[in-house]
Order: structure tokens, then sequence, then C-alpha cells
């Protein structure tokens, strides 16, 4: 359809206008002596039929159904001014062919009629139309002039030159006064520096518009940004659309705009966003620093200009959430972060409060439990996540801040484009979020922007509620994980051994990894015990599982291996004692009431093994229980696994255990392990054992190294699906000039001997000064063996970091102190020995028994 035709059809005359409508003309008798063609084509009678006739011939005498609407009397009539209408009604009309019509009719009285009526002379003319066709028309009617007075749609006309030309009344409103003032004014007049947002488009209202009177093309949903006469100092957004307006010849007339305030809208679906964004962002991780950190990004720039997070020491620290006074809730700064060029203040801070944040929680989060275990095992590694000795400034507010407000009431507080929300958790509070507008108007540049120099509206104050809670959720999830894994940590410290201190016997080191990257702790263990006669325990063991329960059965593996080897057994009946422990049912564990603790069985299957190194006759026994064999590197850099006796894992009871005794050369490198660091997926026992026979190897590596490299081939990024456990050994000897043993009698005469040689001994090697306490040792042990045992007898003195004095004899009974009366004649000599030592006591050998007593050294000695 060309622009004619579109013109020609958009003809707003109506259905009554006498140029359109059935036109009849009346005397006064009401007899017809004019008729239209129009009136010929709407009831089919031509004017032969109809001139003469009365009118009610063709219409009913009475209305058919009132009146018409006040709007059909927009008829009009040519000649000098605007007609009157009388009698707008419905009537039915008879067609030539029988029909009945349903029309509209509306009687016009002529001119200067009432000075000549009389029959054939015109007096008024009736239009008449089909009232379908005219309650078209008034709906066309209705809807232009809805939109131009009732619509919420700004509509506007710009003329060629980009000037107004009309406008609606929401339009009007927007401008906040009438179109007569502001007429013929340009867009850039009514709307100051604004733009448009949608890329692809000018950016300014002249641009746009000219670009569619040029190419005629209309353009749809643009968003504008801007402030209106009626809200200055106030951004405001608009959905728009242009088309151009044209006449019936095609011809440019204006552009029309059509705007859609849709500022509210929008805000309330960019608060949504935000908080869609905030529980995507928020609480990532299981660590306060962090997730207060991350609630600063989220709320920066597009919510405040500046946002601070303190929290009390408490949720740092894992500790309950405060519910005293606010005097007692030290706060510390954990977060804090700034739109670029907002230069917002704290209004807050004290003028000496800190000039900066702490460390955010990227240190804190960089430091993962696999690093934090690895630590554990090898001193000097990193703080854990939520580590309390984290530097984070202390920050005090005064009395009248909104802080403290808000620190004493529990609650929001607003003021002067801050507002400060508490970190409520159930009755307690862990901090507060403080949300700064700033001076800037905006200060992060976004498509939409509330005005930055005004206070929080009650959306914004909930919206900040709302973030601040879902925070206050993830840093108590923080905390209580903090508080649980700092526990865990300490269990798992005190389970394992937090430094091995050095040992003639050997050198060591130790790495242990645990799976469980959550809690830091596992089931696999390592320990050296310190035995009597400079000879030292070595022990691995791993119990089945991870996390809590396999580290609380290893607690207990581990605390019985060492109240064992103290009792100086040999490996396997130590791993005999331990699998009877072990394999008790759980009835046979009452709890603290005295009720049978229902446990979940991990012991069944552990595994351990168990070696005792002597430096000074340079021999090694080893039993295990289920667990895989040492490898040892000798001298020479050649790697070997000892075919030691499997034995059965702990737990199942009634199977024997068998120990191993060679001989390991000075410098020898003992390896003792568990299966999580040669055991993967992707690897076989074989590959793993291979590989770290190759690590071993390397003779010029010190112990540190060797961990590192077989840590790092076998165990690759530090993860494993398995705990692991690492300890090297590398042995010692005791030189022959610091032992000295004899041989001597089951006789009386032997204790002066004894006393004798252990003198000459201590000179020998500048102990003088231990001489009159080793003297009275020597003499009581030596003394119990001839009276109670049998000989041959032995007396041994070895210098180590202590002075160890043995005597061994063929007896079985070891001797135990008593408490003696005052007239007891004997039965004192060893509580005397018990307090001239630091400590003493009996191992059994397939011979007999030794009795050992540790004196320490002189300090010059012992340095």
């Amino acid at each position: 359809m060309s622009a004619a035709n579109t013109a020609e059809s958009a003809d707003f005359r109506g259905p009554l206008d006498i140029t359109r409508a059935a036109t009849v003309v009346l005397d006064a008798e009401s007899t017809v002596i004019g008729w239209s063609p129009a009136a010929a084509e709407l009831l089919g009678y031509g004017p032969a039929d109809a001139l003469g006739r009365p009118l009610t011939a063709f219409l009913s005498v009475r209305p058919a159904g009132g009146t018409l609407p006040a709007e059909a009397s927009g008829a009009a009539v040519p000649g000098p001014g605007p007609p009157s209408l009388v009698g707008n009604e419905v009537h039915v009309a008879r067609t030539r062919d029988g029909r009945e019509l349903l029309v509209a009719t509306a009687t016009c009285p002529l001119p200067g009629a009432a000075g000549a009526s009389g029959p054939g002379t015109p007096e008024r003319i009736v239009v008449a139309a089909e009232v379908e066709a005219l309650l078209h028309w008034e709906s066309r009617i209705a809807l232009l002039q809805g939109l131009a007075t009732q619509s919420p749609v700004g509509l506007a006309i710009y003329d060629t030159d980009l000037r107004l030309s009309w406008s609606n009344t929401a339009y009007e409103r927007e401008m906040g006064q009438p179109l007569a003032a502001f007429r013929g004014k340009r867009a850039e007049e009514l709307y100051g520096a604004g733009s448009f947002v949608t890329p692809g488009y000018p950016h300014t209202l002249a641009g746009v518009m000219r670009q569619v009177l040029d190419t005629g093309e209309p353009v749809l949903d643009l968003h504008f940004r801007g402030q209106p006469p009626s809200d200055p100092g106030r951004d405001h957004l608009w959905s728009c659309a242009y088309y151009r307006l044209e006449d019936a010849h095609g011809h440019a007339l204006g552009v029309c705009e059509d705007a859609f305030d849709i500022t509210d809208r929008y805000r309330v679906q960019e608060r949504l966003a935000l908080l869609v964004e905030a529980g995507r962002r928020i609480g990532t991780v299981l660590d306060v620093a962090t997730t207060a950190e991350e609630i600063a990004e989220v709320a920066v720039p597009d919510f405040a200009a500046t946002v601070r997070v303190d929290v009390t020491r408490a949720a740092v620290t894992g500790e309950t959430a405060a519910v005293g006074s606010p005097a007692d809730m030290s706060l510390l700064r954990v977060a804090e972060r700034s739109a670029p060029g907002s230069g917002a203040p704290d209004p807050g801070l004290p003028a000496n409060g800190p000039t900066g944040s702490g460390p955010t929680g990227s240190g804190a989060a960089g430091s993962s439990p696999m690093a934090t275990a690895r630590g554990l095992a090898a001193p000097g590694g990193p703080s854990s996540p939520g580590d309390p000795r984290q530097p984070y400034p202390p920050v005090v507010y005064p009395p009248g801040s909104p802080q403290n407000r808000s620190l004493s009431s529990g609650g929001l507080v607003l003021d002067e484009g801050t507002l400060v929300v508490p970190l409520r958790t159930g009755g307690g509070i862990l901090g507060l979020v403080t949300f700064d507008r700033g001076e800037g108007s905006d200060a992060s540049g976004r498509t939409l922007a509330p005005d930055r120099a005004t206070t929080f509206d009650n959306g914004e104050v909930a919206l900040a509620d709302e973030l601040a809670a879902r925070a206050a959720v993830c840093i108590d999830n923080a905390r209580r994980y903090t508080r649980e894994r700092t526990a865990s940590l300490a269990l798992q410290r005190q389970l394992l051994p937090h430094h091995l201190p050095p040992r003639s016997a050997v050198e060591t080191a130790y790495r242990y990894l645990p799976a469980d990257d959550v809690t830091g702790v596992g089931g696999d263990w390592f320990d050296v015990i310190p035995l009597s006669g400079t000879r030292v325990g070595l022990v691995v063991g791993d119990v089945v599982g991870h996390g809590l329960q396999a580290a609380a059965t290893m607690g207990r593996l581990r605390t019985s291996v060492r109240a064992f080897a103290q009792l100086d057994m040999a490996p396997d009946e130590l791993l005999t004692r331990l699998d009877d422990l072990v394999g008790q049912p759980a009835e046979d564990r009452p709890d603290a009431y005295g009720g049978a603790v229902e446990t979940y069985d991990v012991t069944t299957g552990a595994t351990c093994l168990y070696a005792v190194y002597d430096p000074v006759s340079r021999r090694c026994v080893m039993a295990r229980a289920g667990h895989l064999p040492p490898a040892i590197v000798g001298p020479g850099g050649e790697v070997s696994f000892p075919d030691l006796p499997a034995g059965p894992p702990l737990g199942l009871g009634g199977l024997p255990f068998e120990s191993l005794e060679f001989d390991l050369p000075v410098g020898s490198l003992l390896a003792l392990f568990t299966d999580g660091l040669i055991e993967a997926r992707d690897r076989d026992v074989g590959r793993g054992l291979d590989t770290l026979g190759r690590v071993l190897g390397d003779r010029s590596a010190s112990l540190e190294e060797l961990c590192d490299r077989a840590v790092s081939e076998l165990v690759p990024g530090g993860t494993s699906a398995d705990d692991t456990a690492l300890l090297l050994v590398r042995t010692r000897a005791l030189d022959t000039d610091r032992v000295a043993d004899w041989e001597l009698t089951a006789e009386p005469v032997s204790v002066g001997r004894a006393r004798e040689l252990a003198t000459g001994q201590l000179e020998a090697w500048g102990l003088e000064e231990l001489a009159f306490a080793t003297q009275l040792v020597v003499s009581e042990l030596v003394t119990n063996a001839v009276r109670y045992a049998g000989g041959p007898l032995g007396l041994r003195l070895i210098r180590d970091r202590t002075l160890v004095c043995e005597v061994a004899d063929t007896g079985h009974t070891s001797p135990h102190l008593r408490h003696s009366a005052a007239d007891d004649e004997g039965g004192r000599g060893l509580f005397i020995v018990a307090q001239l030592v630091q400590r003493w006591g009996t191992r059994y050998t397939p011979t007999g028994k030794t009795i050992w007593a540790e004196q320490a050294l002189p300090p010059a000695e012992a340095g």
C-alpha cells in the first residue's frame, strides 16, 4: 500500500460527517425533498423512489436503543461556523430489499429555515450511518483520546527541525509544566546531557531522531538515560521508540517519540540481579576474610562507592558469636573496597584509625588444606585458613558513630549516605557491614545509578539487609568451619609428632599428607620412639578410612604402640599385643555411662610396621602387620626391599607375627611409608616402588630433599586418594670409645669390682662428677642381680646424650619400688636409684633381663 493510500485510510472525519454519511433533506412536514447518493447506497432507494415520501417510510418513528454518545455529535456540514446537531439517535431503517438496519442519525437545522417554513421548503438535514461503522470510528477516537490524555507512555512529535510541536499529558507530567511552556524546544534543551546507552546507535536524542528522519527506518526499544525537568538531579531511564511521520504524499512531517519511564522496574531488576550475583559469588570458600571480600566486591560499585566489613575477633578465631555488650566486641577490619575515584571517607573511623585494610582472604584462601597438612608434617609450613595470627587491624568506633549505634542496637542504621548493617547470626553479632555512597553522584559509571548524594531508599535498605544476611550465614559457616578445623588440626598435631628431636642412633625426616582436604586429618601415622640403651623404635601405620574417625583410631593405635614400646617389647610381641587390643568387640568398650559404644570398626584392616634399631650393635629387628615392607638403601646407593614376613592386618586376631633381624651398615637409609605414597589409580605398586627406589638412590641429597622429591614425583600436586606418610631414617653408630661393657660373676665380690670399673671409665670420659651417683646405681643394680638372679652378669656404660648404666642378668623378675617401714633393714636401694637418675626401667631379652638407668650429663658435656 502506498503512502497516499495509507494516509487516506487513516480518515478521522467519522461516519456521520456530511461528506460521507447518507444525507436526507426534509421540509417542515418531514417530507423528503433531497436524497444523496450515499443515502441511495445505504438504503437501496434511488432519488425517484424517495423524493416526496415521508421520512417514516424509511426510518422507524421511535428510536431503537436510545441516543448516541456525545462523541457522535462531531459530524460537520459545510457552511459558516459549526452546525448544531440535535437528537442524535439510533433508528431502524428498512432497505429496498426488505432488510432492517440499525442506523445512527443526527439532525441539523438549516440556517434561515425558521422564517420560510412550509411544504417543499428545506428545513433540516438528517444524516445517517450504520451503527457498527459509527462504533468502530468512536473506538478509534477514544483510543486517540486515551493516548493523548490517559496513557502512561509519553508521546511527543518533533518537527523536521527536531523541535517539539506536540505532546500528550504523560509527557507534560515528565516536563512538570504544560505544553505551551516548552513547545518549540529541542530535545537536548529538555533533558540536558542525557544519552542513549543501547549499543549500535547514536548516543544523543538529536542523533537518533535525525537518523530516523533520514532513513525512514523506525527505531524500537532504545534505553535513554537522562534527568527530566520534573526531577532534576536524579537519573531516569526510558525505553524509547522513534518513527517518521509523513503526509499523504510521503513527505516527512517530523518524528514521533514513544517513551516509557522504566526507572523503577530497572532498579528492581538491578537489585534482583545483585542478589543473584551475591548468591553466586558470596561464600565460595569457608574463609571469613574471603567471604568478607566477596560481599565488598559484589556491592562495589553497583550498590555503594565504598564497603567496609568489620568482624568480631570471635568470627576470625572460630569462637562463639558475641552476644554481650558492644564493649565486649573487638572488631577487626577484614575487607575494604572502594570504587575508583570515589574518594568516599569513612565517617566512623577515628583520626588515628587504621589507614588501610588488613590482608584479604586471598592469602588465607591460598593456604590450602593440603599445604597446611604438609606444613604440619614439615615444620615452617603456612598457617591455616582463619589463623588468628593474621594481621587484621583492629577498629574502634567512637560512641556517636553509626557503626557504634548499629553495634549497640543490633539493627540497621542509616545516616547521610552511610548504611550500617550488622552481621547477625542466631542471637549473636558477627560484625558490621558499612555501605557508603560517598560524595559523587555516580562513582561506578554503570547503566543506571541511584543518586549517590542522597541516602538509601527503602528498597536499597532491604537489599543491603539481605546482602548482609547472606554474608552473615556464609561467615558463620566459615567461623564454624574454622572452629572445627582448628580442633581437627589440634587433634592431628597431638596425634602426630610435632618435632623429632635429634638422636644419636638415627637422622630423620618426614612428610604427612592427609587425603581429607577439608579437615586436614587422616588415618596414617608415623613415630620415632626413644628406647633404652640409645636404641630407637620406628613406626609407620595406616588405618582404613579418612577424616576424624580414622584419626581418632590412629591416635589410639599410636598411643598403644608407644606404651608397648616403652616396655621394650620385641616387634613381633608388640604387634601381637596391638592386634589383641584392636580386635576387642565393641561391647568390651563401654562409654562413660556404662553402655556399649556403637562404633564403625575402622580398625579392622589397619596395618602397622614396627622396627627397632640399635646403634651400638648396628642391628635392626622389625615386624609388620599387613603393611608394606620398608625400602633400604645401602651406603653405596643400592636399593632393596627386605622380604619381611607379612603378618595379618591388625584386628583379625589368632594369627602370629614374625620378626626379622639383620645388620644395617652405618649410613644406611631406611624408608618407612604407607600405600598412599606409591599407589595411585594410574600407577600400580611396582611402578611406585621403582620410582621411590630411584629417588632414594641419590646419596648426595639430604633427607629433606629426598622427602620433597619423593612427594613431588609420587604425589603430583600434593593430592592423593589416600593418606600418605613417609619417614626417612639414616642410621648412625656409636663409636666404640663411647661404649664400655664387662662380664661379671654372680658373686658379692662383683659389686666392688663393678664400682671400680665404672669409676675408672667415668674418669676416662671426664665425667668424674657423676662418679658418686653412678657408684650407688651400679652397686644397687649389681647387688640385686647377685641376690635375686643368676650369672653371668653384664655391666655396660654408654656415653650418649645421657649416661646409660645397664646391668644384665639371667633372671626374669623385674624389681619394683616399694615403701620401706622404719624398722625394715632393706628395700630402699631402688628408691635411692630412682632419685638419682632421670629414668630407669627393665627390658627382657632371650637370656634374661636388663635393668637400665639414665643420668643427665653435666651441662658442659651435654652441650
